[in-house]
């Protein structure tokens, strides 16, 4: 079997099954993003540690099962926000006080705000799980449509000393794929204001791939390929949603702007 092919097996068996916990909501899809924020911190620490462990010992991944907690738990925005900053700020305080790099705090941070993000966008009604599908359509569109156009086009390196395969064809083909994906979707859910949604997925589509190109850096700067192996073809998690979660976080921000911190997706597709 060629890396392709695996690659989209493992690829549609993921999507089944987020598609599904997306459909249910509610618990279900909560556990979902508290198991990417998990796994998240846990490769993201894996890939920054020095070999002799971090100098913090257990507690970062203390606070983290605490955010994990509270985010399964169902807690609204406005207690979940500030349980976030204070995990991020006591981890960042204990590193520094012990001379240990932010890195650890970097990884709460980052996962954190990735599962918070998902779990506040879907909420538990319609608006909700528009929002979310309308976030998978822009993003998987853009990778599908880079990964094409880019081997295809071929051209100048979007940015060879980072990411060495990434070409600008890519790019710009992946955010048309995006645009026209999130459009679609949005049509069909009944959406009234397409043009300001085909500019939301415009920025989620560059936002996505502004996080491919972020993870990729933190992966070179460790020496790594990939952030682990638990996804054939794909390697790790962060390898697959590192687009997503970075997505997930602009969509957030946009939805809390247009409405509010706890029923963001309110404000781009109301009920």
């Amino acid at each position: 079997m060629s890396n392709l092919q695996l690659r989209v097996i493992s690829a549609v068996v993921l999507a089944i099954v987020a598609l599904g916990l997306t459909w249910l909501g509610g618990l279900p899809f909560r556990l979902l993003c508290a198991v990417i924020a998990g796994v998240i911190f846990y490769e993201w620490t894996r890939m920054s540690r020095p070999a002799g462990g971090g100098g913090l010992g257990a507690l970062p991944e203390a606070l983290v099962l605490v955010f994990i907690g509270a985010l399964i738990s169902g807690l609204s925005a406005p207690l979940l926000l500030p349980l976030v900053a204070t995990v991020v700020v006591i981890t960042a305080v204990a590193a520094h006080v012990r001379g240990a790099g932010q890195w650890d705090a970097s990884g709460v941070a980052y996962a954190a705000f990735s599962g918070l993000s998902l779990a506040l966008l879907r909420d538990g009604d319609r608006s909700g799980l528009i929002a979310i599908l309308f976030l998978f359509a822009v993003v998987w569109a853009t990778d599908i449509f880079a990964y094409f156009v880019g081997r295809s086009v071929g051209g100048p390196k979007l940015a060879p000393s980072i990411s060495p395969g990434k070409t600008r064809s890519g790019a710009v083909g992946g955010a048309v794929g995006g645009v026209v994906a999130g459009l679609v979707l949005a049509a069909v859910a009944g959406a009234g204001n397409l043009a300001l949604l085909g500019l939301v997925a415009l920025v989620l589509s560059i936002v996505a791939q502004a996080g491919d190109l972020f993870e990729s850096w933190v992966k070179r700067r460790h020496g790594r390929k990939d952030s682990g192996t638990l996804i054939p073809g794909h390697g790790g998690v962060m390898d697959r949603v590192d687009g997503l979660v970075a997505a997930a976080f602009a969509l957030y921000l946009i939805g809390w702007i247009s409405a509010t911190a706890d029923h963001p997706a309110h404000g781009l597709f109301p009920a």
